[in-house]
């Protein structure tokens, strides 16, 4: 179950519940906030938290799903155009065999923004640079999502996306992995992309980026609503990438979106493997 954000408001105008046909989305809220809470920042969707076990019931009903179903999931519902990223994000591999490249999770969120603080500049010593660049990956552009991933995250970045910047490189994309993350999209870059291929660790991103973070972005936010290839995307989102690009579905609509695309994928796998056996070909993993 979801949980509330402290402080939100549990009143919501009539006009704007009729605006969302009777029913409040997960995440918005209404609050009323003084000038000064505006002007020192003020966020108006609520964060919503689910626990490990809601995500792994929900991510059952999506094993095995392509965007492809999912995007016909999302018609059904009537969720249009909702949700599909920029194809211009697509995986830096693929594994067209046992496709490990895909990947179905929940979505956890950063933002990182471009920094404008002055570069470092030519330093007295490599030392000097290395205690500048030690002080900004500790006190600007850390990873404080790296606490909250968990089995079955998909770790979705807004980044610098104009920057020459590599937040995303082949060791500490291991590290999330290792807390339990299945993949990782953003809507900017990588660095060390051999290696990560290397390491078949899945990655949606626009194109490789070589400099590293100082001197180039800050963290803004973790879990927070976020835009990733042109779309909305909220903590608690489930996520699913495959060949085809990213798609983003709504907490509040997935079961309902996964069971729809269960029944397409299930009657593509069963004309597929009619039409296999009419060519004689032997059965794949992609209609067994």
């Amino acid at each position: 179950m979801a949980t509330s954000c402290p402080g939100s408001r549990s009143l919501v105008p009539a006009a704007l519940a009729l605006l969302l046909g009777g029913a409040l989305p997960a995440g918005l809220f209404a609050q009323s906030a003084t000038p000064e809470a505006l002007r020192a920042g003020t966020g108006f969707i609520q964060t919503p938290v689910y626990s490990l076990e809601d995500d792994q019931r929900l991510l059952a009903l999506f094993e095995g799903l392509r965007v492809a179903d999912v995007a016909d999931g999302m018609d059904a519902v009537g969720l249009q155009n909702v949700g599909l990223m920029d194809p211009a994000i697509r995986p830096l591999w693929k594994d067209v065999e046992r496709f490990t490249h895909r990947v179905v999770g929940v979505a956890v969120t950063a933002r990182y923004v471009p920094t404008n603080r002055p570069p470092a500049g030519r330093l007295a010593s490599v030392d000097d640079y290395d205690a500048w660049a030690g002080a900004w990956y500790s006190e600007l552009s850390s990873e404080p999502f790296t606490d909250v991933l968990r089995a079955g995250s998909v770790l979705v970045i807004d980044d610098a996306n104009a920057a020459d910047v590599g937040s995303i490189g082949s060791n500490n994309i291991m590290g999330w992995k290792a807390r339990g993350m299945v993949g990782v999209v953003t809507n900017a870059t990588a660095r060390d992309t051999d290696e990560i291929a290397l390491q078949r660790v899945p990655l949606y991103f626009r194109h490789p980026g070589r400099g590293i973070r100082p001197g180039r972005n800050e963290i803004e936010s973790v879990n927070r609503p976020i835009v990733c290839g042109g779309v909305l995307v909220m903590p608690g989102d489930v996520v699913v990438a495959d060949g085809d690009g990213v798609i983003v579905v709504p907490r509040a609509s997935a079961a309902a979106v996964a069971r729809y695309a269960q029944a397409v994928i299930e009657k593509d796998k069963a004309a597929r493997r009619k039409l296999y056996e009419q060519l004689g070909l032997p059965e794949d993993d992609s209609v067994r």
